[in-house]
């Protein structure tokens, strides 16, 4: 039997949505609307790297190298 996991820790949730409205001066409305443009703009950067992968310009990075990316920003 599998144990229990431990409770996931969104320590790092709470302390990034405090920096985002303190940068927009504890306006909540200009927080989301930064948060949207954010988000759609790095839908459009997936959304080119998906592109220039099935049109060959970039090559797929070793999943290592993926892996090791995910480590680091975390």
């Amino acid at each position: 039997m599998s144990e229990p996991s431990a409770p996931f820790d969104t320590t790092h949730y709470e302390q990034a949505c405090d920096q985002a409205i303190a940068m927009c001066n504890g306006n909540l409305r200009s927080t989301i609307k930064a948060l949207i443009m954010a988000n759609e703009y790095l839908e459009a950067e997936l959304l080119e790297l998906q592109a220039a992968l099935e049109a060959g310009i970039v090559e797929k990075l070793p999943d290592t190298v993926i892996g090791e990316a995910r480590e680091s920003a975390a």
